[in-house]
């Protein structure tokens, strides 16, 4: 097929530099509209977002789409938006969780400063920083080690409300409460209650360890294209890796008794959900009758 002539029109705030039109072969990869759109305007490929003129569907950056395949013809009009400043993904997810990595032990070894005591950390206080820093210590190793991000960047101002939650709630928040000599902690503890949390936590975050690994391998590397994931935890919910997290905070609450862990527990269910419930419309639309149904999202009879 011969070129064909795109019309360019910026969409919001004014780019400098964008093209009035581009040309590209209909049997191109849909990314080369992207690609054209960005060296012209000597913008970041990932802080562009292209649209059809038409009727505003997204045309992803992808090779797997040719631009025939996008219904754009010669002369169709595709809109450009400037989305700001990025950040990538894999950036974003190592500065939200190195936030509590750091405040745990920083209350728990600086109890005379922030308290005024010289009691020494109780054996359930302990137990309640080893689990924590064990946690986002896991999750620093699957962000720069075993996820896949369908997407590259991310707006560079949503660092600040995506740490918020991380930073102060299961920063600040828990580590304040649960290492103060007046918390629940600080007292006797339950060996029953203590084992069985101990146990949960130790079940959720090895099984939520399980789900990530299985849905890294869906993903071929360097594409967005994902299978039906199956294993443990699969069968019951949309989200096992959500199911298995919640049950890991579960262990926390029980060991360390404190509402500010199950305030961040609550919270993070909150967040998880209309993720999960997305995520299976989503499931049921790409795969349609292969896909196995799921009533609950995250939590089997409740969410």
């Amino acid at each position: 097929m011969s070129e064909i002539s795109l019309v360019v029109r910026p969409r919001g705030r004014p780019i400098k530099n964008l093209p009035e039109t581009i040309t590209v072969n209909p049997e191109d990869d849909a990314a080369q509209i992207h690609k054209k759109i960005a060296d012209a305007s000597k913008f970041s490929i990932h802080r562009l977002r292209v649209t059809k003129g038409s009727d505003g569907t997204p045309i992803a950056n992808t090779k797997d789409t040719t631009v025939h395949a996008t219904g754009l013809r010669n002369k169709s009009a595709i809109d450009v938006k400037d989305l700001g400043p990025q950040i990538p993904w894999r950036t974003v997810f190592v500065i939200e969780y190195l936030g509590p990595l750091l405040l745990h032990p920083l209350v728990y070894y600086g109890r005379p400063l922030i308290y005024g005591t010289s009691q020494p950390p109780s054996q359930l206080q302990t137990i309640t920083l080893i689990m924590c820093f064990l946690h986002f210590l896991k999750r620093e190793y699957e962000t720069l080690f075993v996820h896949r991000f369908s997407a590259a960047t991310m707006p560079v101002f949503n660092i600040f409300k995506n740490s918020a939650h991380y930073w102060l709630l299961a920063g600040i928040n828990v580590a304040f409460w649960c290492y103060a000599p007046w918390a629940p902690t600080a007292g006797p503890s339950n060996p029953l209650i203590t084992y069985t949390g101990i146990t949960l936590f130790a079940t959720g975050e090895l099984l939520n360890f399980y789900t990530h690994i299985v849905l890294r391998d869906l993903r071929r590397p360097g594409t967005t294209e994902r299978g039906i994931p199956q294993g443990i935890g699969f069968s019951l919910v949309t989200c096992p890796n959500y199911f298995f997290e919640i049950v890991a905070w579960i262990g926390v609450a029980l060991v360390s008794r404190s509402f500010s862990t199950v305030l961040f527990l609550a919270v993070a269910a909150g967040q998880m959900a209309p993720w999960g419930q997305k995520k299976e419309r989503r499931y049921r639309k790409e795969f349609g009758d292969k896909y196995k149904k799921k009533r609950y999202a995250i939590f089997p009879g409740i969410i």
